[in-house]
C-alpha cells in the first residue's frame, strides 16, 4: 500500500497522454447539437486542473445508497465544498434523511435516475448489491462511477461503462455507524484506497484530500487481503471486546467498566506496537511460557464463557508464532505452551 502522491505533489503516472479506447464500448445517447455529452466537464476538470490542489468547479456528485456509508460520505463531500446534487435509495426514509441533512439534493428510488444529474456517481451499497446496481445503470460519455467496496475491484462496475466513461473504486477505511457525525469525523486522517486510470484516480485523490483523508493505491490483486485485515481491525476488534466484556462481567464489571479497564490496556498495547513494532510489543503468559496461567485461563473460559475458548486459543497460537520468531522461549517451552492450548478439560 503506497500513498497516492509522489514527492512534489504530482501524481504518479498522471501524464497528459490520452486514455486508451474502451474496448467494446458503444456510443452513448444524450449528445446535444454541439456534439457534447452530459458529464464532459469531468474530463475538462481532469485534463486541466493542477495536480497539487482541489480546484473550484469540481464535478457534481451523486450517491447511490443512503445507508451509513452513503449518508456520511454525502455529508462529508458536501462540507468539503464539492457539489452533492442527487441521491438514490429504495428506502424512502433514508432518502428523506439524506435530503434533511443535505437540503436541495434530488432524491430518487431508481439508481439510474441520478445519471441525468451528476458527473461522478458513488455507489455506496453492500458488496453483494454492487453488480446489480451497475447492471441497471449506463453511464453517459464523460461520466465516472466508483464504488466504496474494500473487497471488490473496479471491474464489477464494467456493465455500466460506455464510450468515454470511467470506473474506479473509493474505499474509506472507516468504521461507519448509524452516528453520522461520528462517521464523518472518522474520515479525517483515514486511509482511502483508490482504483481507476491515472486521471480518475487523480480526481479521487483530490476528493480524499478534501475530506482530510490519505489516498493510497493498492497493489493489483491485494484487495481481498487488504479487506480481510480491515475486518480483523474493525469487526474482529468488536468480537474481541465482546469476549472481554463477557469475562469482565464475571469480575463484576458492566460493559462501560470493562471497556474502561481493558480499553486502557488495549490503547497501551497499540501504542507499544507503534513505537516498538508488533513483535516487541507482545507481553503476557504466552510470551513468558507461563503454562499454569494459560491452563487456568482455559479452564475458566470453558466453565464460564465457553464460546470465547476458540478465540483465546486462536490468539494464543498466533502469539506462539511471534514468540518463536523472536526466540524468547526455548523450543521445549514453546511445545509445552502448544500442548496446554490443545488440552481438553
Amino acid at each position: 500500500m503506497k500513498p497516492w502522491r509522489d514527492g512534489g505533489g504530482r501524481d504518479k503516472g498522471a501524464d497528459s497522454a490520452p486514455d486508451p479506447p474502451l474496448g467494446g464500448a458503444e456510443p452513448v445517447p444524450g449528445a446535444d447539437d454541439g456534439g457534447h455529452h452530459r458529464g464532459d466537464r469531468i474530463h475538462a476538470h481532469l485534463d486541466s486542473r493542477p495536480h497539487n490542489r482541489v480546484e473550484p468547479g469540481t464535478p457534481s456528485v451523486g450517491i447511490v445508497g443512503a445507508g451509513p456509508v452513503g449518508l456520511a460520505l454525502g455529508l462529508a463531500i458536501s462540507r468539503a465544498g464539492w457539489s452533492v446534487v442527487a441521491v438514490s435509495s429504495r428506502d424512502e426514509g433514508r432518502r428523506e434523511r439524506f435530503r434533511l441533512l443535505l437540503p436541495g439534493v434530488r432524491a430518487f428510488a431508481d439508481p439510474a435516475a441520478i445519471l441525468d444529474e451528476v458527473e461522478l456517481a458513488i455507489v455506496a451499497v453492500p458488496d453483494d448489491a454492487i453488480a446489480a446496481v451497475a447492471d441497471s445503470m449506463r453511464l453517459y460519455s464523460g461520466q465516472a462511477m466508483v464504488h466504496t467496496s474494500g473487497l471488490l475491484g473496479a471491474e464489477v462496475l464494467q456493465p455500466a461503462l460506455s464510450a468515454g466513461s470511467q470506473i474506479g473504486a473509493f474505499h474509506p477505511l472507516v468504521s461507519f455507524t448509524s452516528d453520522v457525525e461520528r462517521s464523518v469525523s472518522g474520515l479525517r486522517g483515514a486511509t482511502i484506497a483508490l482504483e481507476g486510470d491515472p486521471r480518475l484516480a487523480s480526481l479521487l485523490a483530490d476528493l480524499a484530500e478534501a475530506l482530510g483523508a490519505v489516498p493510497v493505491r493498492l497493489p493489483s490483486g491485494s484487495k481481498p487481503a487488504y479487506h480481510a485485515a480491515a475486518m480483523l481491525a474493525s469487526g474482529g476488534t468488536i468480537a474481541l471486546l465482546d469476549a472481554i466484556v463477557s469475562l469482565g462481567s464475571v469480575a463484576g464489571l458492566d460493559e462501560r467498566g470493562a471497556l474502561a479497564v481493558y480499553g486502557r490496556l488495549m490503547e497501551q498495547t497499540l501504542a507499544n506496537a507503534r513505537a516498538l513494532g508488533v513483535n516487541a510489543a507482545l507481553t503476557g503468559p504466552v510470551a513468558r511460557g507461563d503454562i499454569g496461567t494459560v491452563e487456568a485461563h482455559l479452564e475458566t473460559l470453558r466453565r464460564l464463557v465457553p464460546d470465547a475458548v476458540e478465540l483465546y486459543q486462536a490468539a494464543a497460537r498466533r502469539e506462539i508464532r511471534i514468540v518463536e520468531e523472536r526466540g524468547a522461549l526455548s523450543p521445549e517451552q514453546v511445545e509445552r505452551v502448544r500442548t496446554a492450548l490443545a488440552k481438553r478439560v
